[in-house]
Parts: C-alpha cells; sequence; structure tokens
C-alpha cells in the first residue's frame, strides 16, 4: 500500500510538471513578436485608425493569421535540422542563388533597424526634446550594449519585459478612450476596404509579415539547445513551438489591434487624421489628458529599443549563416553581422529630412525583399532532402504558396503606389 501511494504521488507530480512545462518553451515567439509591433506598425496603424476608424482591424487579424503559418513553418525548419534559415540557405543553395539572397536579406535588416532606430529617436525626441540624429546614436549606443553584453537568456527576458509594458500601455489607454467595442468587434472579422485605403491596408500587411522575422525565428528556436538526434524530442518540441507561436503572434495581434482601436476612438471620432508619431502624442494630451502622451511616448520607445535589438540580431543571424554558422553574439561573424544592420542605419538616419517618411521608404524596402524570403522558406521546408520525413505536406504547401503569392502581389501593389 505504501508503495502504491508513493507511486500515485510521483505520477501526480509528473503531470502537473507535464501541465506547466510548456512556460519553458515560451520565449522564442515573443522575441518575433517585437518585430511586428516596432514604429514602422505604429506609423502604419496610427493611419489606418485615425483616417477609417474600426474598418480596417480585419487585416491586422488576416495579416496574423498569416504570420502564425509562416513563422510555425519557418520554426520547424530550425527544430527538424538545426539550421536556421540563412544557414539552410547556404547549404542547400548553390552559392549564385544564396549569396544574392542572403545579401538582399541583411539589405532588409538594415531597413528594418534603420526604421526601429528612428523610431526610437522620435520617442527619445517627444520625451526629452532630443534631436533625432542624437537620439539614434544614443538608441544605437543601447542596442550594441544589450547584444554584446548580455547572453540570449537575459536578452530574451528584457524583451519579453518590454513586450509588457507596451501592451500595459495600450491597455492604459483604451482604458482612457471611450471605445465603440461592439464597431470594434464587427471591424476584427469583418473585410473591407474603404475608398482610397488601399495604401494603408497594404502597408498594414507589409508591417505584420516582415522578412527578418523569418529569418531570427529559425535561428532563436533552438536556443533551448534540444536534442536533435532524439525523433520523440523533435516532435514534443514541435508541438510545444506552436504552443509558443500562436501565443506570441496573438500577443503581437492584440497590440496591433490595440493601436488602431486608441486611434479610432480618439483620433477618427473628432475628424483628426494623424501623418506622424510625434503628432499622435501632441493630440492624445487634449483628448485623454497629459499622462496619454508620456505612456504613449515612453511605449513607442520601448518599441523602438527592443525591436531594434530584435533586427540586429537577425542581421547577425543572417551574416553568420552565410559562412554556415549558427548566430553566436561571441563569435565574430556574428558580431559583424550586427554591426552591418545597425551601423549602415544609422548612418542612412543622418541623410533622412523628413522621419516619417523614412519610416515608410523603410518599409517600401522590406516589400521589394519580403518575396523572394518567403519563397526562400518554402522551397526550403517543402524539401525531403532538407527536412526528411518533415517537410511540408500537400495542405500545408497549398497554404504557403498562397500567403506568398497574396503577399506578394500586394506588396508590389504598395511598392507601385507608392511611385
Amino acid at each position: 500500500m505504501l508503495n502504491f501511494l508513493k507511486d500515485l504521488k510521483n505520477r501526480r507530480h509528473k503531470r502537473v510538471f507535464g501541465g506547466l512545462e510548456i512556460l519553458k518553451y515560451i520565449g522564442p515567439g515573443l522575441i518575433v513578436t517585437v518585430g511586428f509591433i516596432d514604429p514602422g506598425n505604429w506609423a502604419s496603424n496610427l493611419a489606418a485608425g485615425s483616417s477609417y476608424g474600426y474598418t480596417l482591424l480585419w487585416m491586422v487579424t488576416l495579416s496574423t493569421l498569416m504570420l502564425i503559418v509562416l513563422q510555425h513553418n519557418v520554426a520547424h525548419l530550425g527544430i527538424a535540422t538545426g539550421l536556421c534559415l540563412s544557414e539552410a540557405a547556404r547549404k542547400y543553395l548553390p552559392p549564385r542563388l544564396s549569396g544574392p539572397l542572403l545579401w538582399s536579406a541583411m539589405g532588409a535588416s538594415v531597413s528594418t533597424s534603420l526604421a526601429e532606430i528612428l523610431g526610437g529617436a522620435i520617442a527619445l525626441q517627444m520625451l526629452f526634446r532630443i534631436p533625432v540624429k542624437l537620439g539614434s546614436v544614443l538608441v544605437t549606443g543601447v542596442i550594441l550594449y544589450f547584444l554584446l553584453s548580455n547572453s540570449y537568456r537575459r536578452l530574451e527576458k528584457w524583451i519579453i519585459g518590454f513586450v509588457s509594458l507596451i501592451g500595459l500601455s495600450f491597455i492604459y489607454e483604451l482604458k482612457l478612450a471611450q471605445v465603440d467595442w461592439g464597431q470594434a468587434a464587427a471591424g476584427l472579422v469583418t473585410p473591407a476596404i474603404p475608398a482610397g485605403s488601399m495604401l494603408v491596408v497594404m502597408s498594414v500587411l507589409g508591417a505584420v509579415v516582415m522578412p527578418h522575422n523569418l529569418f531570427l525565428h529559425s535561428e532563436i528556436i533552438q536556443s533551448r539547445q534540444w536534442n536533435l538526434e532524439d525523433e520523440k524530442v523533435i516532435k514534443k518540441q514541435l508541438k510545444y513551438e506552436f504552443a509558443d507561436t500562436l501565443f506570441s503572434m496573438l500577443v503581437g495581434w492584440a497590440i496591433n489591434s490595440a493601436m488602431i482601436i486608441m486611434a479610432a476612438a480618439t483620433f477618427f471620432s473628432t475628424g483628426a487624421r494623424v501623418s506622424e508619431l510625434g503628432q499622435a502624442k501632441e493630440m492624445l494630451v487634449p483628448l485623454l489628458g497629459g499622462s496619454s502622451g508620456l505612456v504613449f511616448a515612453l511605449a513607442l520607445l520601448f518599441a523602438g529599443i527592443s525591436s531594434s535589438v530584435t533586427s540586429a540580431m537577425a542581421g547577425g543571424s543572417i551574416f553568420a549563416g552565410i559562412y554556415g554558422e549558427p548566430l553566436n553574439l561571441k563569435d565574430s561573424h556574428s558580431k559583424l553581422g550586427v554591426y552591418l544592420s545597425v551601423l549602415p542605419a544609422l548612418l542612412l538616419i543622418f541623410f533622412i529630412t523628413d522621419p516619417f517618411k523614412g519610416l515608410i521608404f523603410s518599409q517600401m524596402a522590406l516589400s521589394v525583399q519580403l518575396p523572394f524570403t518567403i519563397f526562400l522558406q518554402i522551397y526550403l521546408t517543402s524539401s525531403k532532402k532538407v527536412m526528411g520525413r518533415h517537410a511540408n505536406g500537400p495542405w500545408t504547401l497549398f497554404l504557403l504558396f498562397s500567403i506568398g503569392l497574396a503577399v506578394s502581389y500586394l506588396n508590389v501593389k504598395l511598392l507601385q503606389s507608392l511611385f
């Protein structure tokens, strides 16, 4: 009897541990989430909410669903092969193809870093009236400090903290605003494209699905140092990865939706259209009180710094992959990749006369590269040579191709509209 009770106790403890075990795997997805709540998203979402109210909320829902599929798929590549997207491209593609693809991805990382650093600098200007160029230097210094003086696990905790603060900031903003929750709920699930809104619709999509996030997720999903030779372990991690990705992308969906809802409830309802991030802060103060402007600027600063860190990490991963190496911030190739992502972006900011236009053109550059990354991912994850038994099935392949074609078409239309 004593042995039976002891065995029962052990099994109960084991079940409890199994239920909480998923918490060990939450983290990589939240790092990726930072990439689509960056300053570029802020600009797109504020324009959507202030110009069209709750009408374009459905685009956040649709683009997030696309993102869940893409990020889940690229995470499978990392788990099943032990290679990030950059390493796999170098290994399985001829150099004449992998070289241009990966260097274009490095260009996309620079473009992303430009938007993130610029957003952080705009926040510093809002808070302390620091000039944008000087603020950009300060933000860059903070980014390099975080990346080169912290281990990945500490970085993960910092970034999860930043995501939490951004989310809490928008909960506070929504509490102050008079939101029509019925219209907001309808807008989240009802597709509609008002006259003249196509540019904003496509910019919301382009700001959510970003090439550097696909490279980054395939890299950091390996951070737990799982045993890739054990098929049971791989299956287990594939299951927990989906929970991490789903939870994290839904957090990003909620924050992006909150941005549009806040803009709709405050700016659209008063007939005010937002065309600059700084303008949004100034307009919030008389509408919601002085604290709302401060919270808005602080949240933007957190978004700029955290998304800059992840963009630089993606640059380090892509560049290291060109040499067939994983991301290791103590290794020279990974460090050089970080510098190549951040420093050219900082230099370009010194030539930008209109910060808001700088954000727009950085998103345009991402639109050019994004289809190449998506179809590179589809090729690799559909190959049995690369993925073995974990290669995409017919339904997954159809879904990925549909998303790739839709994203490509909409991003080309965005590019055309900007010219």
